[in-house]
């Protein structure tokens, strides 16, 4: 497939290295020093112009691309691009964009500004805290099949009661796989006498009722959270808060911005709104910010957010969440005492490259960085799989695969060894990146 990006930041950059092991790309940017820096770090063309500029799309081959993605950091951009692109050609367009009023407006007519599918960097942003926040020891979480099955990566804290036990020992759940153990650079696929070891991630694969409970399991102390605390009422700030009310949740939000706080108390009826500045140690300590089970922040910048969180937790709040726009940075905040960090622009290049690769998938979640994949396939009658037991197709997979979940019917199968594949199955796979391939042509 040709695919033109257009955009060389941190967003674009990371779609166009993942795409680029198994189609041709080529990236368009304005910034001459991005576009010559790409030429001698990935395997793509390079081309320096203005996507919104037709003969800079041509020049870029657009006219003749299976697919364009849109990734500036501008949203007009971003869709001024995509509507130019389809004024040249035929290709699938993908627009990334932060506000969701442009997603609202896209929503209400299919193809409306020359956008088959629009990525909203801010509500995904959100959507990644409300998971992790219902998961109260996950790290990153995904449902498939309707939300019959769900998928969830944990780390093994030091003190957990299934550090240093056998996956046979942990597994007391009869609806859950443990699809993989991912232990410094290395990703195992684990058997029952595979011992779980502190600071190991751990995906499962299975229904959310077996994952909550094995959620629990990790840290019997972390209770499903009650008080959840979000400082800054940027967009990201108040669509986590609006998620959060339809789930039943009455979040605090801190707000510096008078005007934008009364907005924020008009829209959201079941959140206590505060005005206040959220790096006021004093204020966070007079509104017992310490006491609350989750604290998110989602403040203008990195430093602030950083800060915000470090005085939650010191505080006494038991889980902080922080978003943070550097990608690079996401390691260095869980390294100095935040627990989650969530990054919207790496959040977007994923959702963008899984939303490539699902167009062979009903869905597709990537792990570790783009180490593995969980694909949602749906199983037809040509299928080499039809008939035959898990067993019998595991000799013809490669390694690194793991069959986690089977829906039938809507119901859920535990996948054994004797399980038979059927026409029209659901199955939800594990696989290292370098098995995808043959799991796509098995089922």
């Amino acid at each position: 497939m040709n695919v033109t990006v257009v955009g060389a930041g941190e967003v674009g950059s990371t779609i166009a290295e993942s795409l680029s092991d198994s189609h041709d790309v080529t990236v368009l940017d304005v910034d001459a020093e991005r576009v010559e820096t790409l030429t001698y770090e990935l395997d793509v063309l390079a081309v320096q112009g203005d996507g919104t500029d037709a003969d800079a799309l041509r020049e870029a081959g657009t006219a003749d691309a299976d697919m364009l993605i849109a990734s500036t950091d501008d949203d007009r951009t971003n869709l001024v691009t995509c509507g130019t692109a389809k004024a040249l050609g035929d290709a699938f367009t993908i627009a990334r964009v932060k506000s969701p009023q442009f997603l609202d407006t896209w929503r209400l007519k299919e193809g409306a500004f020359g956008v088959d599918f629009m990525v909203c960097t801010d509500l995904l942003a959100a959507k990644t805290i409300v998971g992790v926040i219902g998961l109260p020891t996950a790290r990153d979480v995904d449902s498939y099949a309707g939300g019959s099955v769900q998928m969830a990566e944990f780390e093994v804290p030091p003190d957990s009661p299934v550090a240093d036990r056998t996956v046979a020992e942990a597994d007391t759940f009869e609806s859950l796989t443990f699809a993989a153990i991912i232990r410094d650079d290395d990703v195992i696929i684990p058997s029952g006498g595979t011992v779980i070891r502190p600071g190991d991630d751990v995906v499962v694969i299975g229904t959310p009722d077996c994952t909550r409970q094995f959620s629990a399991d990790i840290a019997p102390d972390e209770n499903a959270p009650r008080e959840v605390v979000i400082v800054g009422g940027g967009e990201i700030g108040y669509q986590t808060a609006r998620l959060l009310e339809r789930r039943g949740f009455q979040p605090r939000l801190v707000e510096h911005d008078p005007d934008r706080a009364r907005w924020l108390a008009e829209q959201l009826p079941d959140t206590l709104v505060m005005e206040s500045d959220a790096t006021d140690r004093s204020f966070l300590e007079r509104e017992n910010v310490g006491l609350a089970d989750v604290f998110v922040a989602t403040l203008d910048n990195d430093q602030q957010n950083l800060l915000a969180t470090l005085l939650a937790k010191r505080l006494g709040a038991d889980r902080t969440v922080a978003v943070v726009d550097t990608v690079e940075f996401g390691d260095l905040f869980e390294a100095v005492g935040v627990d989650v960090a969530v990054s919207p622009r790496e959040a977007t290049a994923e959702e963008i490259t899984r939303f490539t690769r699902a167009r062979r998938a009903e869905n597709v979640s990537i792990i570790e960085g783009d180490r593995a994949e969980v694909l949602e396939l749906e199983v037809d009658a040509d299928s080499p799989a039809v008939g035959r037991t898990i067993r019998d197709i595991d000799g013809e997979l490669p390694d690194g695969v793991v069959v986690g979940a089977i829906t039938r019917n809507g119901s859920f199968v535990t996948p054994r060894g004797d399980t038979v594949i059927g026409d029209g199955d659901h199955v939800v796979v594990f696989a290292e990146l370098a098995a995808v391939d043959a799991v796509s042509r098995m089922f």
